[in-house]
């Protein structure tokens, strides 16, 4: 598994306990977090953080998007697992700029296949196509 590959899943985890946990600020529940990845390379940490602090610093920005662009679905119905693989594909695809929107989708495609349904999967690759073809420079 390459470093931002085992960053993406790391961010993902991290959005997850806080969601599931209710918490809009990262702060201590990232910090509990991080203390139990000491293994992790700085630079996969690095990364995992600034896409999981950046997608709960912009959540309100990037649910918006998803309550937009998931037609029929609500944001509270979805799996949390496949809310915020949305949530940090997002923020890569709109805020992360030396990631390509292609390699975002597939990362978030390869996650979604490995944490998810085959259902889940072809609704967040609609979902973030939607989002490149639309929001995307």
């Amino acid at each position: 598994m390459g470093r931002r590959r085992q960053a993406r899943e790391l961010a993902l985890q991290l959005l997850y306990e806080l969601d599931v946990r209710g918490e809009s600020d990262p702060g201590p529940t990232a910090d509990h977090f991080w203390s139990r990845q000491a293994a992790v390379p700085e630079d996969v940490r690095a990364f995992a953080d600034a896409v999981a602090r950046g997608a709960k610093t912009q959540q309100p920005k990037i649910d918006e998007l998803i309550g937009r662009f998931a037609e029929h679905w609500d944001l509270d119905r979805m799996a949390v697992v496949d809310r915020n693989i949305l949530r940090a594909g997002i923020f890569e695809l709109l805020w992360v700029s030396d990631v390509p929107p292609k390699v975002a989708i597939n990362e978030a495609l390869d996650i979604a296949r490995k944490y998810s349904t085959e259902e889940s999967t072809r609704f967040i690759n609609g979902l973030l196509d939607r989002v490149r073809r639309e929001l995307c420079p």
